[in-house]
């Protein structure tokens, strides 16, 4: 009886065979164990096999699984009946801890059902005894052939694995490098426009600030000599006249709302200088070599940046800052982070109420930014794939799935990690650790 098709048991062989690690000097030392109660079969097979192959004899199964755990064994050909063990549970034992090894099984007992269920359980063959001569030898070349097809066919499969999960790796690093190119010309669009703004900003607001300030004391001056000639003794006629126009302006109420109005005007031009601050803090134009960083004044100015998430009543901001010292990093480059994870972690709350906590603290060697939420939290099935490039769980519109995945090779490029932390309905919390300093090779992939 021969099979002409891969059996279960086979398949099962072909996965088993994938975690091997093969060579051509597998197949170069093809032995064959004779497993037969019988001293006179045993002998018979050996006579004609033993030119062409290495072999062994064993006459009953505890001595065959004695010799398999010994050595690799290409080929068992095994008795049925045998004292002890049968054929058939030697059969079981070889396809479940041995599946390199092919079998084939002689028997007197011609039935079937029961070569069915051989070859069902992974048997090659099942052949009648006495065995024809050059049928044995046809179905021994015939079985390790098979034995040599599905070992290949493993390797081939592992090497194949191997290659599509290089390749996707590839992939993945390939569309984060375009994403964070993509983002980084952005960003530095963004910082030329800030830069531009700043420049021609900071003139006019100069100027605005100069004049407000010399219009306060001016009107502070005028108010004085209004006072001081209301305080003299003018004429009647004159007098009535200034009392009756200061009733109709409201004059007591105009200076007031004169000198208010005045000090508003300078605290917005204040406000002002400080967004045009901010904004130059942020994109760090002038600061495009590794430097020693404070990581609080990057968090700080990307908080202020961001303070419409966090002022109305949805996501309330934390802060809770550690004794941390300056670590060695691209200013500009951190705070893209710091602007993605706070963005997100508002946009977990949503309209809330909930809470931001921004963290620092130092920890062997090095400082750690902590950044949590008590929004929505991350599903379990998706926190293994926050960090691949276009992956968002937000709806249509409202989230590229770029800005995590850029965290992650910036943070990378430090030759720092991010951690992350989420329980769905609880929370999230993503913890980025840096080294206080880094060396040769990191500072050249930050830089690239």
């Amino acid at each position: 009886m021969d099979s002409r098709s891969y059996s279960h048991a086979e398949l099962r062989q072909v996965h088993a065979l994938s975690d091997q690690h093969l060579t051509n000097e597998f197949f170069d030392r093809e032995s064959v164990l004779i497993v037969d109660d019988s001293p006179t079969v045993r002998a018979s097979l050996l006579r004609l096999l033993k030119q062409q192959y290495e072999c062994s004899e064993a006459a009953n199964v505890a001595e065959a699984l004695e010799k398999l755990k010994a050595a690799p064994v290409s080929l068992v050909i095994t008795d049925v009946i045998m004292p002890g063990l049968s054929g058939v549970e030697l059969l079981r034992i070889v396809m479940d801890r041995y599946p390199q090894t092919a079998v084939i099984v002689v028997s007197s007992v011609d039935r079937p059902q029961r070569a069915l269920d051989a070859v069902r359980l992974g048997a090659f063959d099942y052949l009648i005894k006495p065995c024809d001569e050059e049928v044995l030898e046809l179905t021994v070349a015939r079985a390790l052939e098979r034995r040599r097809l599905l070992i290949n066919a493993a390797k081939y499969k592992t090497d194949l694995e191997e290659r599509n999960r290089e390749l996707s790796e590839r992939k993945a690093h390939l569309e984060r490098l375009q994403a964070e190119i993509v983002h980084n010309e952005k960003m530095a669009s963004i910082g030329k426009l800030a830069a531009g703004i700043a420049h021609e900003i900071n003139n006019p607001v100069g100027f605005v600030s100069g004049n407000l300030e010399f219009l306060g004391q001016c009107v502070n001056d005028l108010i004085r000599l209004i006072n001081l000639y209301g305080e003299a003794g003018l004429p009647e006629p004159v007098a009535s006249a200034a009392a009756e126009l200061k009733q109709q302006i409201d004059y007591d109420r105009m200076t007031v709302d004169l000198t208010e109005a005045l000090s508003d005007c300078q605290a917005g031009v204040g406000r002002v200088r400080e967004i045009v601050q901010n904004l130059r803090t942020f994109s760090r134009l002038d600061e495009a070599e590794l430097k020693r960083t404070d990581v609080h004044e990057g968090l700080d100015s990307t908080i202020r940046l961001l303070s419409r998430y966090f002022s109305g009543g949805g996501a309330s901001l934390v802060r809770q800052y550690g004794d941390v010292p300056e670590i060695d990093a691209f200013s500009a480059r951190l705070n893209q982070v710091w602007m993605n994870l706070l963005v997100n972690a508002a946009q977990a709350i949503g309209k809330g109420p909930g809470e931001v906590c921004v963290r620092t603290f130092s920890k062997e060697g090095s400082v750690v930014v902590s950044v949590s939420d008590t929004g929505s939290g991350i599903a379990r099935e998706d926190l293994n794939r926050i960090f691949d490039p276009f992956f968002t769980t937000k709806p249509v519109g409202e989230g590229s799935g770029l800005g995590l995945s850029i965290a992650f090779g910036i943070v990378e490029r430090h030759n720092g990690r991010i951690e992350v932390q989420s329980e769905p309905g609880k929370g999230t919390t993503f913890n980025v650790i840096l080294p206080q300093q880094m060396d040769a090779a990191a500072e050249t992939r930050a830089a690239a």
